[in-house]
């Protein structure tokens, strides 16, 4: 092992023992209810979100061209962070009924605009690709 990487390696044991730290000032409550949440995050992560991924791929693989696949997939990648970036908004997590200037936006059209926008970029780029790839 370089020395490069044991000394990041140390960085980040380091700053998770300080973060561990900063929250057992908060008590038990909140350290396991953080624990909790990331055990939920990894479950949801490996028995939701992998297995549906792994199944749009499969029919993604056989269902597209071989030149199209590319470009489904940074689609599909771009798609689905957006779409885990606002998840939260789009649910409705973390608003305050006597607070309504925190998440009074339509996140659902938005959410819809940018997936119809990824959506069409794929659909361009790869018409452009496939005009490009022919003869003449």
């Amino acid at each position: 092992m370089s020395t490069a990487r044991f000394a990041l390696g140390g960085l980040g044991v380091t700053a998770a023992v300080w973060g561990v730290w900063l929250l057992s000032d908060d008590g038990f409550d909140r350290l396991l209810s953080t624990a909790l949440w990331l055990a939920g995050g990894i479950a949801v992560h490996d028995f939701v979100l992998a297995p549906v991924v792994v199944a749009i791929g499969v029919v993604a693989a056989r269902a597209l061209p071989g030149k199209h696949r590319a470009v489904a997939a940074i689609a599909f990648l771009v798609w689905g962070t957006l779409t885990i970036a606002v998840t939260n908004v789009l649910t409705g997590q973390g608003g305050k009924p006597d607070l309504d200037s925190l998440l009074n936006r339509p996140y659902g059209s938005a959410w819809l605009m940018l997936t119809g926008l990824a959506l069409g970029a794929a659909i361009f780029v790869a018409t452009v690709r496939s005009r490009h790839d022919q003869p003449g």
